[in-house]
């Protein structure tokens, strides 16, 4: 009978270049009873737009399929049902957007379908629009808002709420007539499975656990071409979902097995303890930096005391780790991503210390800054193919205040105090 919808965007501009990252679809029958859900995280192949808004991250759909591969599914679940939303016009859109991308032009129309939000103004006369304050006023509980499936079932519910005030027959006996009569085109059903996101406070485990268990370990494995890989990883120290994967890949290539990178990965350590003892001296800074280290490649506080114990008995020509990644007056950073810092804000500081802003990616540029270093776009993808670091805000920052330690210890005074 009812096909609830909701979906979550990279922006507002569905004829632009906002995609949708997720959409939910739920049936509902005539009595208002949920009867169905379906719900899939989008590959947008692009950047992921206000993340702090809707807490869909490149990682949570880096494995997910883009539309292409849903539009048959979703056609199938629309099709001959009425099509109802919280704000319908904006679901819309974006649906009706994403399927012209692939030359098709779908019966969803905003005028031929049920908006609960307006609706509202009948059986909740003075409710505020808002799907939390509707619901509020209909006397049903607060729901998790920003989540497709979530904000779908709210609305599921509020439809089921109008349904019982307005009894039977319903007063959109048109809409229903009409729905069933509107000409869907052929669309192939891929057999792809949907992606759901992540509960919240879910993480996903160590990279280790995703390399099998076996036995016998390799005796002095030939881990060179990992433990180059791991250098790149390592040099913002932060391991992205990319690099995760990237990792894990090599592993398996390699014929690694989990003992193995746990032992290339002790190497690893003990050679970076190894280059900050070399001068006899363990700074506060070298000790975060090797705990830092540890806890991204699966080790502990005892592993990093082990480390640096063999470090004062180092054997001449060990394998040396990169140095940590360093900026340097005159670099060159290059910003993607909508972040809670204004675009213009972070320029302003990057030149205060020194640094080049640009908005496009080139050869020269030294670090690319994402609000998700998982971008998927354009920068990032142009960053990835000249080998350039992209690192998240957090981690820029850092390097930042690092910067502007090493230059006051100089007694050079950044631009914004000479």
């Amino acid at each position: 009978m009812y096909a609830v919808i909701d979906v979550e965007t990279t922006g507002l501009y569905a004829g632009r270049n906002d995609r949708i990252a997720e959409v939910a679809v739920v049936h509902v029958d005539a009595d208002g009873q949920v009867t169905g859900e379906w719900c899939s995280l989008v590959n947008p192949d692009r950047d992921l737009g206000p993340q702090h808004v809707h807490g869909i991250s490149a990682a949570d759909v880096r494995q997910a399929p883009p539309f292409a591969r849903l539009a048959g599914q979703v056609a199938e679940l629309l099709r001959g049902r009425v099509l109802v939303a919280h704000n319908l016009s904006f679901d819309a859109r974006f649906l009706t957007a994403e399927y012209l991308r692939l030359g098709i032009s779908a019966p969803i129309h905003a005028d031929e379908g049920l908006c609960t939000m307006r609706l509202a103004s009948h059986f909740l006369p003075g409710a505020r629009r808002g799907l939390q304050h509707c619901r509020a006023a209909a006397g049903l509980s607060p729901h998790r808002a920003h989540s497709a499936l979530h904000d779908a079932y709210a609305a599921a519910e509020l439809l089921g709420y109008y349904l019982k005030m307005a009894g039977s027959p319903a007063p959109w006996t048109e809409e229903i007539t009409a729905a069933a009569r509107l000409p869907w085109p052929a669309i192939p059903v891929e057999p792809v499975a949907p992606v759901r996101r992540r509960a919240v406070g879910l993480q996903e485990g160590h990279f280790l656990s995703r390399l099998v268990d076996r036995l016998p370990r390799l005796h002095e494995p030939q881990g060179d071409a990992y433990l180059d890989l791991l250098d790149q990883a390592l040099l913002d120290r932060y391991i992205s979902a990319g690099e995760v994967d990237a990792l894990v890949d090599a592993a398996r290539e390699l014929g690694l097995a989990r003992a193995d990178i746990e032992y290339l990965h002790r190497v690893y350590l003990a050679g970076l303890a190894a280059v900050a003892l070399e001068d006899g001296v363990l700074t506060p800074a070298e000790q975060r930096d090797l705990v830092q280290v540890a806890q991204l490649l699966g080790l502990s506080r005892a592993d990093v005391d082990h480390a640096l114990a063999a470090a004062r008995t180092r054997i001449p020509g060990q394998r040396r780790p990169r140095d940590a990644m360093r900026l340097h007056a005159g670099d060159v950073v290059v910003f993607t991503g909508d972040m809670r810092v204004r675009r213009e804000d972070l320029k302003e500081q990057a030149r205060v210390a020194g640094l080049v802003p640009r908005d496009g990616v080139t050869k020269k540029t030294r670090i690319l800054v994402a609000a998700d270093p998982d971008s998927m776009s354009g920068k990032a993808k142009q960053a990835q193919r000249y080998g350039i670091p992209i690192v998240p805000l957090p981690v820029y920052q850092q390097l930042l205040a690092e910067l502007w330690v090493t230059q006051l210890t100089a007694g050079r005074r950044p631009a914004a105090i000479q």
